[in-house]
Formats: C-alpha cells, structure tokens, sequence
C-alpha cells in the first residue's frame, strides 16, 4: 500500500468538508439594520417616524407601572435593567449598542414582548417608527 495514499484521502475529506461549510447558506442574525426597521416601519405609518414624539412615548407611563424607561433607563445608551427581574439589559440606542435592531426576528420579538408589557397591547407602526427615530437619534 502507498502510504502517502491515506494523507491524500485525508486532506481531500477535508477540502470536502470544509467547501462544504463555505458554500452551505448560513443564517445570519444581522439580516436588518436600525436604519432598515426605522424605514419599514416608517413605512407602514405611511410617516417618518418623529424623533421627538418618540422620546416622549418612551419616557411617559403608558397607563400602567411601566414606561419603556423603567427597563431602559432614560437615555437608553448605557445598561438598563428588567424593573421586575432585574435582569441586565444592553444598551437599547444603536450609537451604543451595535447588536441592537440587527435581527428581525428578535427585533419583532421583543417589540410584541415590551408593547404589551408598557401598553397592555402590541405598539402600532406610528409608535414603532417614533421610537426607532428617538433610539437612531442618539449619538
């Protein structure tokens, strides 16, 4: 048996498997930016989105314990933390946070989550599309 024949098989498999890896579609979780979600939501509005009418919907208690500040902090471009679990939340303003509005799927999530934690209902485009302005609007 040619014993250089093995070493070849090897490095074969593994030029296989790794164009393999290249090639295959990965999932990305920055498939968004918060540029993007403040354009769609703008546009489904049928507005821009208003920095300053969304600093106020942050900041205000929207009927019950809670304002988007209790857990974000005000601004929210440092740390902030859950007000009931006090569990630590990132930074919420994309200047300050790079992760923040890059991943439709938890940006969906977690607005569906906080709406009806603030508003006792989910937010409509308007007061998404406010926010995201407020949010981009800090450097």
């Amino acid at each position: 048996m040619n014993p250089i024949r093995p070493c070849r098989l090897r490095a074969g498999l593994t030029a296989i498997a790794l164009a393999s890896a290249l090639l295959s579609p990965v999932t990305q979780a920055a498939d968004t930016s918060p540029a993007d979600q403040l354009q769609h939501w703008s546009a489904q509005a049928g507005a821009p989105g208003n920095a300053a009418k969304g600093e106020v919907f942050f900041n205000k208690r929207q009927g019950g314990e809670w304002s988007c500040a209790s857990c974000h902090g005000t601004p929210p471009t440092t740390q902030g933390k859950h007000a009931n679990t006090g569990k630590v939340i990132a930074p919420l303003a994309p200047a300050f946070n790079p992760k923040a509005f890059t991943d439709t799927a938890k940006v969906d999530k977690w607005f569906r989550r906080n709406c009806n934690d603030v508003l006792s209902r989910e937010c409509s485009a308007s007061e998404k599309a406010d926010v995201l302005a407020y949010l981009n609007s800090l450097k």
